[in-house]
């Protein structure tokens, strides 16, 4: 009897012993809710405040050349000067067209008041009246025809002192002194941007501005709610200062069929230049969510896959996601729930159905909500 309670007793160990050899060993993990924060990436645009283009308004050929290419330069600041001489005798004559035009109409006008008076005293006919009061109007418009036409000088004498419009860095230029240039011409003198703050400029589709208005109420609202934003530069690094998003545009291109959308950073170290590239970060916060790892999940017609432990054992089990990640992990909207226990890694050699090594703090009662034969 002894001895076969012994023989008993060790069949039964090995039974037990063979049961565990079959289970397979994969890393395993708990759900627990826990809070993210993510960013959804855009290709970005810089630009800077101001980007003027300098060019000339009058003809001629360039005197003097009063900038520094790169340095900053000051609004009304003058940048180059055309040959003023023929502007100056422009004026000159202008001005003598004027002091004619007014002496004639001052002679008009004594003619005129000497034919009223002898209109009066009917010495002069009715006509000769009208000839004179005709004389005078015409002397009054030959003086406004000369006085235009001095303004026209004086402002055309003004462009030849070329000035920025704006404060801001000079850009480079090609133009030099005897240089010719003109209004007609296709390239600027030069330029000048206003980076003291830039504009990032990118594009949102359809659905996302759809998205923003429907959570908002309107997209003024939904202005006001934005999140700081980040600029992810060229070399990879993100940029120190936060930006913010000023205008959202309410007008969809039908080429595209996506809006228009500008962040506004400042630029106090002149780090971003006007012309560049980069990223926009758009943060995306997310409070309590189920996180999981990509690697835990597997594809089989669009359709995403966990393997959900249940009583020992993997169970394929369809999950959604949310649709913004960072390509690391996942948050799960449904499917899974806090306290599921699941395959951590290796999702792609399991089978349905394989039992697991689970160790007993993660032993999970949860019903098996799993797809069978996926």
């Amino acid at each position: 009897m002894l001895g076969l309670c012994l023989l008993c007793l060790l069949s039964a160990c090995q039974r037990e012993k063979q049961q565990q050899d079959s289970r397979e060993e994969y890393p395993l993990m708990k759900l627990k809710a826990e809070d993210r924060m993510l960013s959804v990436k855009y290709s970005a645009v810089i630009e800077g405040k101001q980007d003027v283009e300098i060019r000339p308004q009058v003809s001629g050929t360039i005197t003097q050349v009063l900038v520094e290419e790169g340095a900053h330069v000051r609004k009304g600041q003058i940048l180059f000067v055309i040959d003023q001489i023929p502007y100056i005798a422009a004026v000159k004559q202008a001005e003598a067209a004027v002091a004619t035009a007014e002496a004639n109409e001052a002679i008009a006008a004594q003619n005129l008041e000497g034919k009223q008076i002898l209109y009066q005293d009917k010495v002069v006919s009715d006509f000769e009246l009208r000839t004179s009061e005709n004389n005078y109007k015409s002397a009054q418009a030959v003086l406004e025809q000369a006085r235009a036409e001095l303004v026209n000088a004086q402002n055309n004498l003004s462009y030849t002192e070329v000035k920025s419009p704006v404060d801001g860095y000079a850009g480079m230029t090609s133009f030099r002194i005897g240089a010719l240039v003109s209004s007609s011409q296709a390239e600027p003198l030069i330029r000048v941007s206003d980076n003291s703050k830039m504009y990032v400029y990118f594009s949102m589709t359809e659905k996302q501005v759809l998205s923003l208005t429907a959570q908002y109420g309107s997209l003024d609202k939904a202005l006001a709610s934005f999140p700081e934003v980040s600029l992810e530069l060229n070399d990879g690094t993100v940029y120190e200062h936060k930006g913010r998003v000023d205008v959202i545009s309410g007008i969809i291109d039908k080429t595209t069929g996506t809006a228009s959308v500008r962040a506004v950073f400042g630029n106090p170290d002149r780090r971003l230049l006007s012309g560049g590239s980069a990223n926009i970060l758009v943060p995306y916060e997310r409070n309590q969510c189920l996180i999981i790892p990509q690697g835990s999940t597997y594809e089989i017609q669009d359709r995403i896959y966990v393997y959900k432990v249940v009583d020992g054992k993997a169970v394929s089990t369809p999950i959604e996601v949310f649709k913004i990640n960072d390509g690391v992990e996942y948050i799960v909207e449904n499917g899974l729930e806090e306290g599921d226990v699941i395959v951590s890694e290796g999702a792609g050699f399991l089978k349905n159905g394989t039992e697991l090594v689970v160790p007993d703090d993660m032993v999970s009662g949860a019903n098996d909500n799993g797809e069978e034969g996926v």
